[in-house]
């Protein structure tokens, strides 16, 4: 009961509406991620109430922030943030990506188990996957802007954007990237429950 209302005082916090039956899908994610976990080692964090700020609330932090229908989640890991998005957004098709076989099982599992209709997990690597045109490409976990703009900005249709999800503000790697033909626009996300900064960063073509 007490995860429910966490995850419930979240998404208001978020201006987040989902239905009973996605908050359940999240829910049974995490659970699922722990079970998981325990064998797998998919993530640092073990605790599921730790999990509820640290994935599902800095995940969903970014839905006002996708465009289009066709998005790419790139180095997704445990489905983070890609698999979640996919449950608050089912209008939205969702290519989840890792080099990973033992996460892309996970997330194969989940989308099985939870019965997740939009998401479809790929385990390669970034810069193998043949180019095909998506609307937003995630990251969650690139080392750095840089290298995710050149892995990535083949997958973007002229009007898309690339969205890297950050901590402390990027100060370096956005300077990186003041010669190359981008525009680029910085938000400070503030997540529910959670002190450590986090910041968006987002790209789209000049």
């Amino acid at each position: 009961m007490k995860l429910i209302n966490t995850l419930k005082q979240g998404l208001q916090q978020l201006k987040i509406d989902l239905p009973i039956s996605s908050q359940t899908q999240i829910l049974d994610y995490l659970k699922l991620l722990e079970k998981w976990n325990k064998v797998y080692n998919l993530t640092a964090i073990n605790d599921i109430e730790q999990m509820l700020p640290k994935h599902v609330f800095d995940s969903l932090a970014i839905l006002p922030y996708i465009r289009g229908q066709r998005i790419l989640d790139v180095g997704t890991g445990a489905g983070l943030p890609g698999l979640l998005l996919a449950i608050a957004n089912p209008n939205g098709q969702y290519v989840l990506l890792d080099s990973n076989a033992k996460k892309i099982r996970f997330i194969n599992q989940a989308i099985i188990e939870l019965k997740i209709k939009n998401a479809t997990a790929i385990c390669i690597r970034t810069e193998d996957l043949k180019p095909e045109e998506f609307n937003t490409v995630i990251s969650r976990a690139y080392a750095n802007i840089h290298l995710f703009y050149t892995h990535t900005v083949k997958f973007i249709d002229k009007n898309g954007c690339l969205l890297a999800m950050k901590g402390m503000y990027p100060e370096a790697e956005i300077t990186t990237m003041k010669q190359l033909p981008v525009n680029i626009m910085t938000t400070t996300l503030q997540i529910p429950q959670l002190s450590a900064q986090r910041h968006l960063i987002e790209i789209t073509l000049k």
